[in-house]
């Protein structure tokens, strides 16, 4: 049976037909929630039974809870495009949306169990993906996408350093688990997203007849890479020097002269490009950025929400309403209300910035929080039927009458 053979036969409900729509839902919800809990954590409304710091819950739920989801949608949708064997379904799928479901509980419920007992949750699904992506990529040859297997497995490996230290030092913030885990993230951006914008622009632009496309990726790209990985590596592991936050810095200029290829202002008309290409230049900024607070010049907190709202935030929320429309049957085209969304996100990022600047953060702190609230709340009222529904049948095209 094919993937599609086995889409057509599937006879269960449509939120479990297809990775995406369980957990980008879940995921939409979950950044609304946890911000929603940590804004009352920290006005005091709220005391949450936490083993963790405040701070390093809330990083945490963002960079391994809500990105945990996202991954899992993304990489359940697309291993199987990728291989051409059959996608996760059913009632294995919604397995795996328990597993999820059991490490957001038992992080919310910390204090309360023990860590190891925390950790395991937390790290089932993460290592359920593992499994199965290494299966479907080894039984299929699929040697092209390995080293998204690998990222993923020390993604995994980064959640689990987390909890080590949270346990042993009380705060895991600004720990290793936390920076390998986001040096990961924006290593998956790089390499898949420096693969789909061009590709996705190329196309579009393609069909509407422009004479200049974006250029593939390359030999030019995979130095890019290289540095990105160095510059990265270097994050991790020996931060706050000289040599670090130049190698960012590097790596900053050279993924914006990558971008500078791919035609970014010509898909302007479309939102669903120029938000892919908007959430890019965030990764690009977020290196410079954090170059410069490595150098002592701006707040750390203030630059690194350039990579996490900004690239990582804005980057699965384009990608989240791209895939639930196209897999769904429906136009690849945003309308206002989801231009709407990739606005306030935008704007999140900025004013959460201008609090890392500013003499009195909070006003930007609270307008910040609220954008977010809103776009991710937005996306789950907006692309909740898209994602619960069954997909459109497609159009069948008019018969018209002989003269």
């Amino acid at each position: 049976m094919t993937t599609a053979q086995k889409m057509r036969t599937f006879t269960g409900p449509a939120w479990l037909s297809h990775g995406f729509r369980p957990f980008f839902l879940l995921a939409a919800l979950w950044a609304v929630v946890a911000m929603v809990l940590w804004i009352a954590v920290l006005s005091g409304a709220v005391a949450l039974p936490l083993q963790f710091d405040p701070i390093s819950w809330h990083a945490h739920e963002f960079l391994f809870g809500y990105l945990g989801a996202v991954i899992g949608g993304f990489v359940l949708t697309a291993i199987p495009n990728w291989t051409g064997r059959l996608p996760v379904l059913g009632w294995p799928l919604l397995g795996l949306v328990v597993l999820w479901s059991l490490g957001r509980v038992a992080m919310l419920l910390s204090a309360l169990l023990p860590w190891q007992a925390v950790a395991l949750a937390d790290l089932s699904l993460a290592a359920a993906l593992v499994v199965f992506m290494s299966r479907e990529v080894l039984s299929g040859r699929n040697w092209r996408n390995l080293p998204v297997v690998v990222l993923i497995g020390i993604y995994g490996v980064a959640n689990g350093i987390f909890h080590v230290e949270a346990a042993r030092l009380g705060t895991a913030s600004e720990g290793m688990g936390m920076r390998l885990g986001l040096a990961i993230a924006l290593i998956l951006i790089a390499l898949i997203g420096g693969r789909i914008i061009p590709s996705f622009s190329r196309n579009w632009l393609a069909a509407k007849g422009a004479h200049r496309l974006p250029v593939p990726f390359g030999g030019a790209d995979g130095g890019a890479m290289a540095l990105t990985v160095a510059a990265l590596a270097a994050f991790v592991a020996v931060p706050d020097t000289k040599a670090t936050a130049w190698l960012l810095a590097a790596a900053g200029l050279a993924h914006l002269w990558r971008q500078s290829r791919w035609c970014g202002w010509q898909v302007r008309a479309e939102p669903l490009l120029w938000a892919l290409h908007v959430a890019y230049a965030m990764l690009s900024l977020g290196f410079l950025a954090e170059a410069t607070a490595e150098a002592g010049f701006i707040a750390s907190a203030a630059a690194r929400h350039v990579w996490l709202a900004g690239a990582i935030g804005l980057m699965t929320l384009a990608v989240m309403s791209r895939a639930s429309l196209g897999h769904t049957g429906r136009a690849l085209h945003a309308g206002p209300v989801t231009v709407t969304l990739y606005l306030s996100l935008v704007g999140s990022v900025v004013a959460r910035v201008a609090a890392g600047l500013a003499s009195s953060p909070m006003l930007f702190l609270h307008i910040s929080a609220a954008l977010w609230i809103l776009a991710f709340g937005g996306f789950a009222l907006a692309y909740a039927p898209v994602l619960l529904r069954p997909r459109l049948a497609p159009r069948r095209p008019s018969r018209q009458k002989a003269a």
